[in-house]
């Protein structure tokens, strides 16, 4: 009879890991994707550059650049949320006083929400990128070489 609250006790922490490293996979999906943003926002900006031989503005508050470092610090604090949620719910099923709680959900996502919401300008707003413009001469010609 002590086996059975044994092996509850035992999937119950099993399924409180499992959502542990549900949470860390995110926090780490969170820390990729503003890394992307934040280097292919770079990329962006070299190649625009490069083919207008100009330098490009750039928004100094609302940029890929800040997008970027603002998802790998949510990424950041996504591990720090999950761990103290781990620790928390592990104690709860230690006592047998388990308190599901969803706070930590709507906060995620709100500002998951909230940051893609915020990407869309950034992705729509870019200047278009146009070819450089021709300064009259010609391109060089090939040579051949005749036999």
């Amino acid at each position: 009879m002590d086996k059975t609250p044994k092996i509850d006790r035992q999937r119950e922490h099993q399924a409180n890991e499992r959502t542990f490293l549900a949470w860390l996979r995110t926090s780490i999906a969170l820390i990729g994707f503003g890394f992307a943003i934040a280097r292919f926002g770079l990329f962006l900006h070299q190649l625009n550059t490069a083919l207008t031989q100009k330098e490009p503005t750039v928004n100094p508050i609302f940029n890929s650049q800040n997008l970027g470092v603002i998802l790998v610090i949510m990424g950041i604090m996504t591990i720090a949320l999950a761990a103290w949620q781990y620790n928390q719910v592990f104690w709860q099923i230690e006592s047998g006083n388990y308190q599901p709680r969803r706070f930590s959900v709507w906060i995620i996502t709100a500002l998951v929400m909230f940051f893609g919401l915020l990407s869309i300008p950034i992705l729509l707003l870019r200047s278009s990128v146009s070819p450089r413009p021709s300064s009259g001469t010609t391109q060089p010609q090939s040579r051949h070489v005749g036999h």
